[in-house]
This record gives structure tokens, C-alpha cells and sequence, in this order.
């Protein structure tokens, strides 16, 4: 079994080392790096190259949304969990913004961020259940955005609402009655109407322009 690869960036250090070692000590993870702050951040990950990283949002210097930004500038692959005690509207939107693959609150116990974990790498945007109201709340309180008519289909549309409701490719394959192949054939063609490359950047384009 493949270990999955997890970093932090948290400036609290007794929460910092106390996930560390939750994770280090659950069969199928590994910790490549812990850091306080998100400085340097592009060198740390050349270094360690994690799977995933958790991130905070309020830290010293580069905060957590920016260091999101430059790290899916640079390295589209890893994913990034965001970890804060933020609630606020105005921090998850732009968190997804920058591509963000899921936000949860600290006081999340840890077997559930493991579990985030898992649903990020198979694809989902894990959100905690008061995120997902908050973002889906957008859709009723942004001024309406006209948007452009990217021909997606009723499925597409479907499919597109299953990623942002945070939905794991296997939750959409089941909720859909149909295999995780064509799930994955689904969104790439999602990815290409809306000439984007991953399902941070999908969700945050449905929020923005209003597209369901």
C-alpha cells in the first residue's frame, strides 16, 4: 500500500505536534514536513513533496490563501486541506479560489481529517458540514452573475453540483448509478467546457458565475 504523503503549515505548535504525531502513528500515512509558517514554502516542497497539505490560514508572513495560490501555481498535483477556526464567508470563498481542495475547522476531531484526507485524494472537496451550507449559501446571496453558456450537459451540471456539495468520485458514481470511469470521463469533459484543470478551480468557477 501506497503511504499518502501529508504536510502541514500551522504556527500553533502544540496543535501542529499533536496532529503530527496522530498522523505518524495511523497505518497508511506519513509525515514529510511540519512547519510553522508557509515562508519558503515552494523550496520545502521540492524538499519533502508531499500528497496533501494542511493548512492553516492565519499564520506569520505568507498567509494560508496566498501560500494555497502559489502552491497550485507551481504544483497543480498536491493537494491543499485547509485547517482554520475561520468561519468567514469572505476566507472559504477565496480559499476555494485559490484552489483549495477542502476546508475544515480545527475543531474537527482528527480521525475525521484523516478521513478528509482519503476523500481529497480520491478526488472529493471535503468540507465540513457548516462550510458546505456557507458555500452553498452564495448561490442565494451573490448579486446574480450573468454567466456564459458553456453547454454543459444535464449530467455535467449534475456531476458539477456532486463537487460542490464536496462528493468523493466514488459518492458521485453511486449517487449517479454509474461507474467511477465514466465519473472521471464526466468531469474531464466538465474540466474542458470550462477550460479549467482541477475540481478546486471547477467549484469556484460554479460559485463565482452561478452555473447551477
Amino acid at each position: 500500500m501506497n503511504l499518502v504523503k501529508v504536510a502541514l503549515c500551522e504556527d500553533n505548535d502544540v496543535y501542529r505536534e499533536s496532529l503530527v504525531q496522530f498522523i505518524q502513528d495511523t497505518p497508511g500515512f506519513v509525515v514529510t514536513g511540519a512547519f510553522s509558517t508557509a515562508e519558503n514554502i515552494l523550496d520545502r516542497i521540492i524538499e519533502n513533496y508531499p500528497d496533501i497539505i494542511l493548512m492553516d490560514i492565519d499564520m506569520p508572513g505568507i498567509s494560508g490563501i496566498e501560500a494555497t495560490g502559489i502552491i497550485k501555481q507551481h504544483f497543480p498535483p498536491i493537494d491543499i486541506l485547509i485547517l482554520t477556526v475561520y468561519e468567514d464567508d469572505q476566507k472559504i470563498f477565496d480559499a476555494i479560489l485559490a484552489g483549495a481542495s477542502g476546508y475544515l475547522l480545527k475543531k474537527t476531531e482528527p480521525a475525521r481529517i484523516l478521513e478528509a484526507i482519503i476523500e481529497v485524494q480520491q478526488g472529493g472537496a471535503s468540507m465540513s458540514a457548516s462550510i458546505v451550507k456557507r458555500v452553498l449559501s452564495f448561490f442565494d446571496r451573490k448579486q446574480a452573475i450573468t454567466s456564459k453558456d458553456y453547454l454543459l450537459s444535464p449530467r455535467e451540471l449534475s456531476i458539477l453540483q456532486c463537487l460542490v456539495n464536496g462528493d468523493s468520485y466514488k459518492m458521485i458514481a453511486d449517487n449517479c448509478g454509474i461507474s467511477i470511469g465514466t465519473v472521471r470521463s464526466h468531469i474531464n469533459n466538465i474540466y474542458k467546457k470550462l477550460h479549467i484543470n482541477s475540481k478546486s478551480e471547477a467549484v469556484a468557477k460554479a460559485i463565482k458565475e452561478r452555473l447551477l
